[in-house]
């Protein structure tokens, strides 16, 4: 915090820079209060479905395992990941008040990109643990105990927290001599790189570089998992189990697939510049649309859990 507060924010007319104006959709601005009710709905069910998941498994002895401890931890990071982001974007719906202070607004980048960056790297451990459970499972009790799990999510936490950290703290020390209205509706660091007076070459392959790290190898370690999963599965001797098991998996793929390819879409490009507006539409399918169906997908659907409920 304290790197915040001692950044240089020099503007090129010796004014400084105290805060920035999200555009959020003005094409649409005149639904306002219409877009207000929709998101504030899907921001309770969101949180609700996912708060629901984390208090089941931990109040329920039945659903004490790695996966639904795994699932638990995804939960929480989904209620904090759209809180970061949603109250503002209600608030510029309902109040028009799109002006965020400038430590706000690198506050918001960080926690949107921290939580992010450590959902992903989540999702790889949690396709690893199913693919230990249906493709190894006699040495599934072993190799996932209770210490390795917290040793899992204890490396999510820690890389997504030092890489996102050193990314963030660099933008913030980027001179910004104006216009400072956000082309977002939350503080992006790639409209905040566009934003830049200084030279952001750097920057941008730094965002590039990282967003190929974190997303394609968590990409790539959940491919290799579920496509071993899908080759167990095929083996199955009863189609009725075949049938039971795709059926959970292809609604999974569905789910990952929307969050990897908007984030791929968003993030995996050099210049962090193109297609701002189009940005937009892709974080809104992040922030609002699978939180809301991953309670549904990865949860209500399961036996265990309505048992439980």
């Amino acid at each position: 915090m304290m790197l915040w507060k001692e950044m240089p924010m020099e503007m090129g007319n010796g004014t400084t820079v105290q805060e920035f104006t999200l555009e959020g959709f003005p094409a649409m601005q005149h639904l306002g209060k219409v877009l207000f009710l929709v998101h504030l709905l899907a921001y309770l069910a969101s949180i609700t479905g996912n708060a629901v998941i984390v208090t089941i498994i931990c109040a329920d002895s039945r659903l004490q395992t790695p996966m639904y401890f795994f699932l638990s931890i995804f939960s929480f990071f989904e209620c904090c990941f759209i809180s970061a982001v949603i109250p503002k974007l209600l608030v510029i719906f309902l109040l028009g008040r799109q002006t965020i202070s400038f430590l706000a607004c690198f506050i918001q980048a960080f926690v949107f990109l921290y939580l992010g960056a450590a959902g992903f790297l989540l999702i790889a451990v949690m396709s690893v643990d199913r693919y230990m459970a249906i493709c190894k499972p006699l040495h599934y009790p072993t190799i996932m105990n209770l210490k390795t799990c917290f040793l899992l999510v204890t490396a999510c936490f820690t890389l997504a927290f030092t890489l996102i950290t050193s990314l963030v703290v660099k933008v913030s020390q980027l001179s910004f001599c104006g216009p400072h209205v956000i082309p977002h509706f939350f503080c992006d660091l790639g409209a905040l790189i566009h934003l830049s007076c200084s030279d952001t070459r750097s920057v941008e392959m730094l965002v590039f570089v990282l967003a190929l790290l974190i997303l394609l190898t968590s990409l790539i370690i959940t491919v290799i998992a579920y496509s071993n999963i899908v080759v167990t599965i095929v083996r199955l001797p009863s189609a009725k189990e075949r049938q039971k098991a795709f059926s959970t998996c292809s609604s999974h793929l569905i789910v990952l697939s929307m969050i990897y390819g908007s984030c791929v879409f968003i993030y995996v490009k050099p210049k962090q510049m193109n297609k701002l507006d189009s940005n937009r539409e892709a974080a809104l399918v992040n922030t609002v649309v699978t939180p809301l169906l991953n309670p549904v997908i990865y949860t209500l659907r399961n036996k265990q859990v309505h048992q439980a409920l």
